[in-house]
């Protein structure tokens, strides 16, 4: 069974929400864009992300080639020619394929975390080939990811598309693992400690985990848009 939540609020400084995803249990996909360009462009520059990345995966395309033509969607969008700063989005998803194996991949500052064996783990480039690929320590490195660092300082619409590293990261999946997508303005707002005792409450619902997530990041100052998807592998 894949139980999934997933929520969006604009914050309470911003009068735009520039933040956009998509949640399909049924076919296994999850993804959180955060769009960047001004009112009128970042909420346009997210919605391009998503539903790019959505129908080249729902054509036969693995994430990679997805985000790629995502980011080249938007470079060639006319939305572009009116901003008054560069219009671009980060883009962070999973695919799960069942209950046997996930592929992860990310462009920006959105983040993906990992939960298993009672720990939250961010995943993250390991600084050498044998270090856990995670920000956890070792115990819980089961978690076979890696990703290059720069990709927290691309984003679709201003990286040439051949140039995102978005290469695909995957693993087997175990029961009871988790996987949280959100916007920075989840993690600008909640430290990993927070997030981990409110992701760790198996006597709440998937969908009452991200609103306590939200709620959360509202009462620390929601200073900005504010996006969490959490699935859950049962």
């Amino acid at each position: 069974m894949i139980e999934h939540g997933h929520a969006t609020h604009r914050g309470l400084q911003r009068e735009h929400n520039e933040d956009n995803y998509w949640a399909d249990a049924r076919h296994g996909l999850w993804l959180v864009a955060d769009g960047m360009g001004g009112p009128g462009h970042g909420e346009v520059a997210s919605a391009i992300a998503v539903e790019a990345a959505v129908n080249a995966i729902r054509a036969g395309n693995g994430i990679t080639d997805a985000f790629r033509r995502a980011g080249a969607a938007m470079l060639g969008h006319p939305a572009r020619q009116g901003a008054a700063s560069p219009m671009g989005s980060t883009l962070a998803a999973i695919r799960l394929h069942g209950r046997e194996r996930f592929e992860a991949a990310w462009i920006g500052d959105s983040r993906i975390y990992a939960w298993q064996n009672g720990k939250l783990a961010r995943m993250v480039h390991p600084p050498s080939p044998r270090a856990p690929a995670t920000e956890a320590d070792a115990t819980a490195a089961e978690i076979p990811l890696a990703a290059p660092r720069r990709r927290s300082t691309q984003a679709l619409g201003i990286t040439p598309a051949l140039e995102l590293a978005a290469e695909t990261v995957a693993g087997l999946c175990a029961p009871g693992m988790q996987f949280l997508l959100c916007s920075d303005g989840v993690t600008e707002e909640l430290g990993d400690a927070c997030i981990a005792m409110i992701v760790s409450r198996i006597d709440l619902t998937a969908q009452e985990c991200v609103d306590h997530l939200v709620l959360a990041a509202l009462e620390a100052g929601g200073r900005d848009n504010i996006t969490a998807l959490l699935v859950r592998v049962g």
